[in-house]
């Protein structure tokens, strides 16, 4: 192929005015293929090309992105006029760090005060192939180290590697999201999107600066996203949709060092109303990471309100993680105190923990799992179902047994309607492996009869409605 100047494009293919090959259908065209010139270093700012390449390949063509060819982008790019158009990446797509030029001329959202290098839009676009989107984010978690996104006060702001806004059938397939200075993927306003058989890294060489806040999946005003089949190995939530987010399903997906599965968080901004809903979230391993599945909504005298409803997570695999189940209604680092004197206003409900296996870390001693409920008398907190949930703690190898925080309410007397109004009082559970004490549930109801499998001691009991021992344990087990 003769070579192109610089920014220019180049075609490969058949153009739309040509004759088809003789023996394909008759109306049939194959689609225009671009191709731009490659960087020839990594300060060499390809972005009009590409830019322009996406314009020529819009409305039916692939934009072309070899192997063994890198592509510098130097400049923010808007590409949210995209219409029925493929990127073939096999080559890497990899961002300037001149963290200046990029926090002084990115785009912004207002939610957490995000930037972000680019934004995608548009309908029908497909980003698919065997490259790498690398977001040269050592130099950014460097000068970040210490800081923390969510203080107000913080005015470092680091770019999100991969940002869409506007988009209706967003599929991205086979691609490597590769050191993210902050969020790896936000996806704003949109539906019908998916990620298929994506890597997600965050993987800093300096011990003192670690690639902080890299999620691989953040999404806000969404509908309708699907991710199967997702290695990530990041330092913060693994898949995290945040506001209004429903029909979430995500199927297969190894997590390394991570947050947790998280639903939220939400409830963040005093007077805003958000909200998750019918969410699938299955067939994960969790591992070496701070929680595996995890719910979290903000308190505090300015949070704000909403639901987080019918979520299921099921068949996850845990190894080394805090807590393998998490409900967190005491976000973002609010004390006890404050958290009791201005609760939060996110009702949850209707939440299965189906099929956990595994270990937890033993840092919390036999507790495996955390469920703090808000205390407000207007905050809902019900149906939280565990499932077949067999995790053990290194600290004790007894099946698990559930613990409130503090005071212990007599498991004879609590019916559905005490336990419910001793959850808005009390709020937090823990759930522990081994123990020799009973303790009844606050906050939460465990109903064995319908959601688990039982052993034969405890065939028939409702809950934690009647105290059992079973044969040769010696403790009064809550859940198994």
């Amino acid at each position: 192929m003769a070579e192109t100047s610089p920014g220019e494009i180049s075609t490969r293919g058949r153009r739309r005015n040509q004759t088809p090959k003789r023996g394909a259908r008759r109306g049939f065209l194959v689609p225009e293929i671009r191709e731009i010139r490659a960087s020839n270093n990594d300060t060499d700012d390809v972005a009009d090309a590409f830019l322009k390449g996406l314009h020529d390949a819009n409305h039916g063509g692939t934009l072309y992105l070899p192997k063994g060819e890198t592509f510098v982008i130097g400049k923010p790019l808007d590409l949210t006029f995209l219409n029925n158009v493929h990127v073939r990446l096999d080559g890497e797509i990899k961002f300037t760090n001149d963290t200046p030029f990029w926090q002084a001329n990115s785009f912004r959202h207002p939610f957490q005060n995000s930037i972000m290098f680019w934004k995608w839009g548009g309908k029908d676009v497909k980003i698919y192939g065997e490259g790498v989107l690398n977001g040269n984010g050592q130099r950014w978690w460097n000068e970040f180290s210490g800081l923390e996104i969510l203080d107000p006060a913080n005015a470092y702001l680091r770019p999100i590697l991969f940002y869409a806004e506007n988009a209706t059938g967003l599929h991205v397939e086979g691609i490597h999201f590769k050191d993210s200075p902050c969020w790896t993927t936000f996806v704003v306003t949109s539906k019908d999107i998916s990620f298929k058989d994506v890597a997600c890294t965050a993987e800093s060489n300096n011990a003192t600066a670690l690639p902080k806040n890299t999620d691989f999946f953040d999404s806000l005003n969404v509908e309708k996203v699907r991710v199967e089949r997702a290695w990530v190995n990041i330092g913060d939530d693994c898949f995290s949709p945040k506001s209004n987010a429903t029909d979430i399903h995500v199927d297969t997906m190894y997590c390394n060092g991570t947050h947790g599965q998280s639903m939220g968080s939400i409830g963040q901004y005093q007077g805003e109303k958000s909200f998750i809903q019918d969410v699938v979230i299955e067939n994960v391993w969790m591992l070496n990471g701070q929680h595996s599945a995890r719910l979290k909504s903000w308190a505090g005298e300015k949070a704000g309100y909403g639901f987080i409803n019918n979520v299921t997570f099921r068949n996850f695999w845990n190894a080394n993680n805090e807590y393998a189940a998490f409900l967190d209604s005491c976000y973002f680092q609010i004390n006890s105190t404050t958290c009791a004197q201005f609760p939060s206003k996110v009702d949850i409900s209707n939440v299965l923990f189906e099929n956990f296996t595994g270990t937890t870390s033993g840092k919390y001693g036999r507790a495996v799992a955390r469920l703090t409920c808000s205390s407000s008398p207007n905050a809902v907190c019900e149906n939280i179902r565990f499932k077949d949930f067999n995790v053990q703690s290194p600290a004790a190898a007894r099946p698990s047994s559930c613990a409130t925080a503090s005071r212990t309410v007599s498991a004879p007397r609590v019916s559905r309607r005490r336990a419910t109004r001793a959850s808005r009082a009390q709020g937090q559970v823990h759930i522990a492996s081994g123990g020799a004490a009973w303790s009844a549930v606050v906050g939460v109801w465990f109903d064995k009869t319908r959601s688990w499998t039982a052993p034969a001691s405890l065939r028939g009991q409702t809950g934690c409605a009647k105290k059992v021992k079973p044969a040769g344990g010696g403790y009064s087990p809550c859940i198994y």
